[in-house]
């Protein structure tokens, strides 16, 4: 019988075992709200860009709010509240949801971390829900932090575990296909985008990474949970380019109804910072044979280059049941990431160790040494105001199940 890997959530003040979770795809599906994803880097010693992440979160909330609130609420529920405007810059918003998600890591990270083996890493999501029932029993005194604090919004934490793909190893490139419209609002990360984007799975080929999305069969958007780029040379000379000024990177705008990713800011940065060529463009199709190099983005991969681009002969064709009635054309990229790629990776990474290491929201709260042993152990905790206050305590030559057990037992005499 096949062990299941360990995955743990926290809802509604309880932590499932991993017999009794479901695979976060599934619970996703069946649960609305906003959500965000990332994960710890080097052996789990921090989140990976989490400030960033609660940002995005924030963000998600308060568009789902005021323009969609079905989508954070939920499908069947039904209201005649007029809810009042909601600012994703507003002071209370901000520490209400960093409160609800700090306290609820707290209670399912210290097991995860426990449970989790030597080189693995943990996927961590957090989903913030509306809860109508709530906000419709103070109707009259408009939306004020005491509401806020009223259980309008409920959080969960879904944590499993993840194992990085190994960048620039050859066989570790992505295999990408076309194959359907993109959303129709790509402003927030909202949970019924998993359910939605269900129905294009049956033209997954085999081996697929992901499935790229476009409106024309010609302009290439995103990923269904990544974004895309490509490298282009700047013009059809075969020779192979020895500066980055012979190529310009591309990826589609926001205006396209794409997401704006964490890790695709950070490459727009990149670029900017060290000069590469950027233009923010949809990549079409028509110009393949322009395409040099092309990778795509995720707060789970972060960056992985493309091997393979897998694009139908016939739009019309994608109305199939299945890719096997699709033919398709490739466009292959030579083995292992190009200059381009591999400078923007590199630099995407130093951010990764820079910023989760800075960040005052690290309260994963690991650090090693250079031997990859567990040296301190730093709590961060957020108070009601939405301040944070530091407990930290340095403990030398423990084990690391020891120390995890400590840290666990720590967090519960808090």
């Amino acid at each position: 019988m096949a062990t299941l890997s360990p995955r743990f959530l926290f809802s509604k003040g309880v932590v499932s075992q991993p017999a009794n979770t479901p695979p976060v795809t599934s619970f996703l599906e069946t649960h609305p709200g906003a959500y965000t994803t990332s994960r710890t880097h080097k052996d789990a010693s921090f989140v990976l860009f989490w400030e960033r992440q609660l940002k995005r979160l924030v963000d998600s909330v308060a568009i789902l709010y005021n323009s969609n609130p079905q989508l954070l609420f939920g499908p069947n529920k039904t209201t005649s509240l007029s809810l009042p405007s909601l600012s994703s810059n507003s002071p209370l918003l901000q520490s209400e949801v960093r409160e609800l998600v700090n306290r609820s890591m707290k209670r399912v990270l210290p097991i995860a971390l426990n449970e989790r083996s030597e080189g693995e890493e943990l996927s961590i999501t957090a989903l913030v829900s509306g809860n109508l029932e709530k906000l419709s029993e103070n109707e009259s005194e408009g939306l004020d932090h005491e509401r806020f604090g009223n259980g309008v919004f409920d959080v969960s934490i879904y944590i499993g575990t993840y194992v990085p793909t190994v960048f620039g190893i050859e066989g570790n490139g992505a295999h990408l296909a076309v194959v359907g419209r993109g959303r129709d609002d790509a402003s927030a990360k909202y949970s019924d985008w998993v359910r939605i984007r269900k129905s294009l799975e049956r033209l997954r080929p085999p081996n697929g990474t992901e499935l790229l999305l476009s409106n024309d069969g010609d302009r290439i958007l995103e990923g269904t949970v990544s974004n895309f780029f490509v490298v282009c040379r700047k013009d059809n000379d075969e020779a192979k380019g020895q500066s980055v000024h012979c190529f310009e990177v591309q990826t589609a705008p926001i205006i396209d109804h794409v997401l704006p990713g964490i890790i695709r800011q950070l490459v727009i940065e990149v670029c900017l910072s060290k000069g590469i060529p950027f233009r923010e463009v949809a990549p079409s199709w028509s110009e393949s044979e322009f395409w040099a190099e092309a990778f795509i983005t995720s707060s789970l991969r972060l960056l992985q280059h493309a091997e393979r681009i897998s694009f139908p002969s016939s739009w019309e064709s994608l109305n199939s049941k299945s890719w096997e009635e699709i033919s398709w054309k490739d466009k292959h990229f030579e083995e292992g990431p190009g200059m381009v790629t591999t400078i923007i990776q590199k630099e995407v990474m130093e951010k990764a160790a820079s910023e989760g290491r800075s960040s005052p929201c690290n309260w994963t709260g690991i650090q090693c040494n250079e031997a990859g042993s567990i040296v301190e152990i730093n709590l961060v905790d957020s108070g009601l105001d939405g301040t944070l206050n530091r407990w930290s305590k340095t403990l030398n030559l423990c084990g690391r199940r020891e120390m995890r057990c400590l840290f666990y037992q720590k967090i519960n005499n808090l």
